[in-house]
C-alpha cells in the first residue's frame, strides 16, 4: 500500500510541472520557427511544422535526447515518452507488443497486425518485430497519439511511430563514430559517413551499427546447476543512402538497409507454482520434487509479488536448452518528391522488405524436456504511396490527396516437438484431477505415471508435427486531409480515408508422427477410455500442436483441422478538429477522429478446432481530444496537455490458455485520460522535462453488451493489460563550457508506472460446467471465479543517469552512463505456462525486462 501510494503521489507531483521530452532541433525547412529557441520541426501532419503548431498529440524527440537517456531500439522509448509502452515475449516476429494510452494488440500470433503503427522513413513496418533493428543516424522519433489514418499510409488505431533517418547531405563531407563498453561485455559501435557526390546535387550516406552483449538470465538445468547465460544480443545494421537535390527543386533518396540479429531470447521467471508441486505429484511421476523448477525456494519473487507461491532468485531461469533466434531483416525505401508548382508537390513512397528468422526455444520453461518448438518465419512487404500535396488561397488552405496500396506475404513452418518428459507431467495432471488415484495401484483408476502410454501402448516422446500457416493480404485506399484557415488564429481540419482489405490465409500440416492421438481417439470412441476422463485424455493425448490434422473424429470431437479461409472488410476513417492561436505562442484544439485496425484470420493450429471460425473481426474506434499547446514566459517554458476519451469497438484479443490460444473480440473497451508534457529552461546551462499520463484504459463492466460469452464477460470490469493508471517522467540537463573549448553536461531521469496487470485475464474465466451449476447464469459464475494470482506488477520506478566531457566543436567526447540504477527487477508479460496446471492452479511466469547497466562511451564528428 505504501509503494502503490507513493507512485501515485510522485505522478500527481510530476503532473504540476509536466513536461515534453524533446531538444531544439534547429533547422531551414520552416525559417520562422527556426528563428526561435526551443523548437522542433516534426512530419507529424506531412509537411514540416513546429510541433507547438499542429493539433495533434505527438511526442517528438531528437537524437541527442535518444542518446541521453539510452534508446537503442523502438521497445525503449517508452523512456522518453509516457503514454508509449512496449513488451516483448517469446517471439521475434511476432511478440513485441506496443501500446499508447494504454491500447495495443496482445498477441502472440503473426496473422495480427499491431494497433500502434510504426512508419520508418515513410514506409510502414508491417509488425513491430520487423522493426527491432539499431537506432543509429536517427533525426527524430515522433509518437503520434490516438487513431491515425488521414495522413499516414496505413490506418492504426491507437496511433502511430514516425521514425526519421538523417537523409544524405549533397554539400558536405563529414560523418561521427561512437564505440562503447558496459557490463555484461556490452560492445556498442556506431558510425556514419557522409559524402557528396556530385557538389549539391547528389550524396551518399552510409551508417552501421553492431552491439554484442551478454545474457543477463542464468540458465539453470535439472540439477539445479548454472550452464549458461542468455537474453544476449548480437546484431548489427547496414544501411546506405542515395540523396539528390536538383535546382529544379526534383529531390529524394533510395535507402538500401540489412540487418541480422543472433540472441537467446527470451527467458522467463517462474512467478506462481503450481499446486502439482506442493501436493508431491510432480515427484511421484518421477519429475523431481518440483518438476523441473530448479532455482531456489526462497518463498519471495523476484518481482515482489505478494502471495508468490514457489520463487525464483535474482534473474535465475529453469531451462533444458537456451533459446536460439537469428533473423534477417532488408529493405529498400524509395522516396521522391517532385514539384508541380510553386505551391504544390508530388510525392511518392515505396518500399520492398523481407523478414525472415529462424528460432527454436524451450517453450515450457523448465528444466524438464516436454515442449520445443522450432519456428522458420518469412514476411514480404511491398508498399507504394503517391499523395498531391500544397497550399491555395494564399496559404490558407493546406491540402492533401494520396492513395496507398499494400501486399503482404506470410510463410510460417512452425515444428511443434513433445519432450521426454511429456507423458510424465500429463501424468501428474490426470493425477491432480483424481487426487492421485490413478497413481495407486489399488484403485480402479490406476494409470500410472505416464497415461497416456498406458491407454494406446505409444509414448509421447518424440512426436513431432510441422505445421505451415500462409498469409496473402492486399490493402489499398485513398485519403486527404486538408486545413482551412477560417479567420487569422482560426484553423478547421478534415480528414478522409476509404481503405479495403482483403486477406486469405489458413493452416496446412505438412509432416505428423503422433501415434498417441489415434489410439485415444479410438480409446474414447470405443469406450476403453471412461467418459469422464474423456476430455483430459484428447486435451492431453490430442496435444492440439501436436495432433494430427482432419482425423474423420474431428467432426465430433474437439481435434486440430486444417483450414483455408478469406477475410475483407473496408472502412471510411475520418477526423475532425478545430483550431484556435489565442497568440503566436498559445494553441488549442478540439477533434474527433473515427479509426480502425483491419481484422483478420488466427494463424494458429487450434484456430479451426471442431469446425470454428478462424477470423476475426475488425477493430474500430471513435476518439475524443482536446488539447493546449503554448510556450510561456519568453519561451523558457513549452507546456502542452490533452486530454482524451477512445471508445474501441470489436477489440482484438489472444490469449494462451496453457494448453491453445484463444482469439476473440471484446465488444467494448475504453481508454481515457490526461497527458501533460513541459519543457523548462530557466537559463542557457538548465532544461528540465517533466510529463506524466493519468490513465484509465479499462474494459467496461458491461464490455460483453449482448455477447454471451464466458472469456469476453470475465475480461469486463478490469484494466487493460500493462496499462498503468499513471507513468510520470521528470529529467534534467545540466550543461556548461569548462573553457573555450571545453564542455561537459550531466543528465538524468527518473520514469515511474504505478501497479497494472500484466497478463491478458484477470480472473481464471469459469468452465461451462460452473456456469451450469449456477443455473447459467455467466455473471454469477464469473463474480465466483478465482484471481489469476501473481498477475499484477507493482508501480515501480526507475532511474537513468548520464555524464560526459568533450570538445566544444564536438570533435570529441567521453560519457559514462547506468541506466535502471537501482536495478528494479519488471516484468512485461505474464502468462500461462505449458500444461503445468489448469485454471487458477496452472502454473504462471513472466519475461524479465532489462537490469542495471552501466559502462562508458567515446564519441568523434568529423
Amino acid at each position: 500500500m505504501t509503494r502503490k501510494f507513493a507512485v501515485y503521489a510522485a505522478g500527481l507531483m510530476a503532473s504540476s510541472v509536466l513536461a515534453q521530452p524533446v531538444f531544439a532541433q534547429d533547422t531551414d525547412t520552416d525559417t520562422e520557427a527556426a528563428d526561435r529557441d526551443n523548437v522542433i520541426i516534426v512530419t507529424a501532419t506531412r509537411r514540416a511544422q513546429d510541433v507547438q503548431d499542429i493539433p495533434l498529440a505527438v511526442t517528438a524527440v531528437g537524437p541527442e535526447q535518444l542518446a541521453r537517456q539510452g534508446v537503442d531500439n523502438i521497445t525503449e522509448v517508452t523512456q522518453v515518452a509516457p503514454s508509449f509502452s512496449s513488451s516483448t515475449a517469446q517471439i521475434a516476429s511476432g511478440s513485441v507488443v506496443l501500446r499508447v494510452r494504454g491500447v495495443g494488440t496482445t498477441s502472440n500470433n503473426i496473422g495480427f497486425e499491431s494497433a500502434v503503427g510504426i512508419f520508418i522513413d515513410g514506409a510502414y513496418q508491417s509488425r513491430p518485430g520487423i522493426a527491432l533493428s539499431e537506432f543509429v543516424d536517427i533525426e527524430r522519433v515522433e509518437v503520434l497519439r490516438g487513431p491515425q489514418g488521414t495522413l499516414f499510409g496505413r490506418n492504426t488505431s491507437a496511433g502511430a511511430l514516425n521514425i526519421t533517418t538523417v537523409r544524405p547531405d549533397v554539400s558536405e563531407f563529414g560523418g561521427f563514430a561512437n564505440a562503447s563498453y558496459g557490463n555484461f561485455d556490452e560492445i556498442s559501435l556506431q558510425g556514419a559517413v557522409n559524402v557528396p557526390i556530385v557538389q549539391d546535387t547528389l550524396g551518399l550516406r552510409v551508417t552501421g551499427a553492431y552491439r554484442q552483449r551478454d545474457g543477463f538470465l542464468t540458465a539453470l538445468d535439472a540439477d539445479g546447476n548454472a550452464f549458461d547465460d542468455f537474453n544476449d544480443t548480437d546484431q548489427y545494421l547496414v544501411r546506405g543512402q542515395l540523396g539528390w537535390d536538383t535546382e529544379g527543386g526534383v529531390r529524394g533518396r533510395l535507402i538500401f538497409d540489412f540487418a541480422n540479429s543472433q540472441s537467446s531470447c527470451c527467458g522467463a521467471l517462474e512467478v506462481f507454482q503450481t499446486p502439482l508441486e506442493s501436493a508431491g505429484l510432480l515427484g511421484a511421476v518421477g519429475l523431481g520434487a518440483r518438476g523441473g523448477i530448479t532455482q531456489p525456494n526462497t518463498g519471495t519473487s523476484p518481482f515482489d509479488t505478494p502471495g508468490f507461491a514457489a520463487a525464483t532468485n535474482d534473474r535465475l531461469a529453469s531451462v533444458n536448452f537456451v533459446p536460439v533466434v537469428d533473423a534477417d531483416n532488408w529493405g529498400v525505401t524509395g522516396e521522391l518528391e517532385f514539384p508541380i508548382s510553386d505551391s504544390a508537390d508530388l510525392i511518392f513512397i515505396g518500399s520492398y522488405r523481407d523478414f525472415s528468422s529462424n528460432e527454436f526455444y524451450d517453450s515450457d520453461f523448465s528444466a524438464i524436456d516436454v515442449f520445443n518448438v522450432a519456428l522458420d518465419t518469412d514476411i514480404e512487404t511491398f508498399t507504394a504511396e503517391l499523395r498531391l500535396q500544397g497550399e491555395a488561397w494564399g496559404g490558407r488552405l493546406n491540402y492533401l490527396i494520396g492513395g496507398y496500396f499494400s501486399d503482404e506475404q506470410i510463410r510460417a513452418e512452425n515444428t511443434f516437438l513433445l519432450g521426454e518428459d511429456f507423458g510424465e507431467l500429463a501424468g501428474a495432471l490426470f493425477a491432480g484431477a483424481t487426487g492421485g488415484a490413478t497413481l495407486d495401484p489399488t484403485s480402479p483408476l490406476f494409470f500410472g505415471a505416464n497415461p497416456l502410454t498406458a491407454v494406446t501402448g505409444f509414448d509421447p516422446a518424440g512426436t513431432a508435427s510441422t505445421n505451415l500457416f500462409t498469409q496473402s493480404a492486399q490493402s489499398w485506399s485513398i485519403f486527404t486531409h486538408n486545413s482551412l484557415e477560417i479567420t487569422d488564429g482560426l484553423e478547421f481540419t478534415v480528414g478522409l480515408r476509404w481503405s479495403d482489405e482483403s486477406k486469405s490465409g489458413g493452416f496446412e500440416q505438412l509432416a505428423n508422427n503422433n501415434q498417441v492421438c489415434p489410439g485415444v481417439v479410438d480409446g474414447v470412441t470405443g469406450g476403453a477410455i471412461p467418459a469422464a476422463f474423456a476430455p483430459t485424455f484428447i486435451a492431453l493425448g490430442c496435444f492440439g500442436f501436436t495432433s494430427p490434422a482432419d482425423l474423420p473424429e474431428a467432426a465430433v470431437l474437439p481435434l486440430v483441422q486444417t483450414f483455408q479461409d478469406e477475410f475483407s472488410d473496408e472502412e471510411l476513417i475520418y477526423t475532425v478538429k478545430l483550431g484556435y492561436e489565442f497568440a503566436a505562442p498559445i494553441n488549442v484544439y478540439a477533434s474527433f477522429t473515427h479509426g480502425y485496425k483491419a481484422g483478420g484470420i488466427n494463424l494458429d493450429t487450434t484456430a479451426g478446432v471442431a469446425g470454428a471460425d478462424p477470423t476475426f473481426l475488425s477493430e474500430e474506434v471513435d476518439a475524443f481530444e482536446i488539447g493546449l499547446k503554448a510556450r510561456l514566459l519568453d519561451d523558457a517554458v513549452t507546456l502542452n496537455i490533452a486530454g482524451f476519451h477512445e471508445e474501441f469497438s470489436n477489440f482484438q484479443v489472444l490469449e494462451f490458455t496453457g494448453a491453445a490460444f484463444q482469439t476473440f473480440n471484446v465488444p467494448e473497451a475504453i481508454s481515457t485520460g490526461i497527458e501533460i508534457e513541459s519543457v523548462i529552461r530557466p537559463n542557457e546551462h538548465w532544461t528540465f522535462n517533466l510529463a506524466t499520463t493519468i490513465l484509465d484504459a479499462r474494459y467496461p463492466d458491461d464490455c460483453a453488451g449482448d455477447l454471451q460469452s464466458i472469456t469476453v464477460i470475465s475480461l469486463c470490469g478490469n484494466d487493460l493489460t500493462n496499462a498503468a493508471n499513471v507513468v510520470g517522467i521528470a529529467g534534467f540537463l545540466y550543461e556548461n563550457d569548462l573553457s573555450d573549448s571545453l564542455e561537459f553536461f550531466f543528465a538524468g531521469q527518473v520514469r515511474l508506472e504505478s501497479d497494472q496487470r500484466t497478463s491478458t485475464q484477470a480472473i481464471v474465466p469459469p468452465s461451462q460446467a460452473d456456469v451450469d451449476a449456477l443455473g447459467g447464469d455467466i455473471q454469477a459464475a464469473v463474480d465466483a471465479a478465482p484471481l489469476i494470482i501473481a498477475d499484477e506488477q507493482d508501480g515501480n520506478i526507475q532511474v537513468n543517469l548520464r555524464a560526459g566531457i568533450g570538445s566544444t566543436n564536438e570533435s570529441w567526447r567521453i560519457e559514462a552512463f547506468v541506466n535502471n540504477l537501482t536495478d528494479v527487477v519488471t516484468r512485461g508479460v505474464t502468462f500461462n505456462n505449458v500444461l503445468r496446471g489448469t485454471g487458477a492452479t496452472n502454473a504462471r511466469s513472466a519475461f524479465t525486462l532489462a537490469p542495471r547497466t552501466y559502462g562508458v562511451a567515446v564519441k568523434t564528428k568529423f
